[in-house]
């Protein structure tokens, strides 16, 4: 028997383990009704006392995509207490995985439809590297498009880098960022990776949370997706981002 929305946000709120997707006892589940789930994963968050403080969209560059078997970006909520400060080690998790992001922080707020990367850009006060820690609630990683929806887009936590820039200092389409694990060199990736530049995906973000009503505001944050696939995030392992301007960012597992 498949859960309802307020039941299926609470489970999946409160997971230690990784569990079987929505999916396989709720075959109806689609996007509309997962992104209910994650709204009310919100509110019960809000009532615990977080606070909100931005988004982020999933499954923004082909990389992901191919490897999940997905292929349209998601959004997904970010609070205060997903906020990783630099040093701190990374919190218990299920099967943790990192991934180098490029961070905008608006200063104006961003509604659409209609908002186009020029627009969205224009929002934009900094832009910062950092590196998204996601974390499955679903058993390998296996799931839908309305299971990650309905799971806050694999949400867990993120870090921001030590350098903030005006957008309009840099080409975003070529900062590049080089992903390292325990001292190699994994992968590497440029913004163009993320919808051919993450002002695309910016407006992916205002013009979606547009159709439902919603709209970014001034002093979020919004993490554009994954830069490169994303890597295990193992105890002992070093996972770092270096970009091009934005500084390097540094986690341990």
């Amino acid at each position: 028997m498949s859960l309802g929305i307020r039941e299926a946000a609470a489970e999946l709120l409160s997971a230690t383990e990784a569990r079987a997707p929505l999916t396989d006892s709720w075959p109806e589940l689609d996007v509309a009704t997962a992104y209910a789930i994650q709204d009310e994963a919100l509110r019960l968050r809000r009532e615990r006392g977080e606070t909100l403080v931005g988004v982020k969209l999933g499954l923004t560059s082909r990389a992901k995509q191919q490897r999940m078997g997905i292929n349209e970006p998601l959004l997904g909520w970010l609070t205060d207490t997903m906020v990783l400060p630099a040093g701190q080690p990374v919190p218990r998790l299920i099967h943790p995985r990192a991934e180098p992001e490029l961070v905008f922080v608006l200063d104006r707020r961003l509604a659409g439809p209609g908002v186009t990367a020029a627009t969205a850009l224009a929002a934009v006060s900094h832009v910062y590297g950092g590196i998204e820690i996601i974390d499955s609630r679903y058993t390998d990683y296996r799931f839908t498009l309305p299971d990650v929806v309905a799971d806050n887009g694999s949400s867990a936590s993120f870090s921001l880098g030590p350098v903030g820039l005006p957008p309009s200092s840099m080409d975003l389409s070529l900062e590049a960022a080089l992903l390292e694990v325990d001292g190699q060199i994994v992968d590497t990736a440029t913004g163009a990776a993320v919808q051919g530049h993450p002002a695309e995906a910016l407006a992916l973000a205002a013009n979606a949370l547009g159709a439902r009503g919603l709209a970014l505001e001034p002093g979020w944050l919004v993490l554009t997706g994954g830069l490169t696939d994303a890597v295990d995030l193992r105890p002992g392992s070093r996972v770092a981002a270096h970009f091009s301007h934005l500084g390097s960012v540094t986690l341990a597992g």
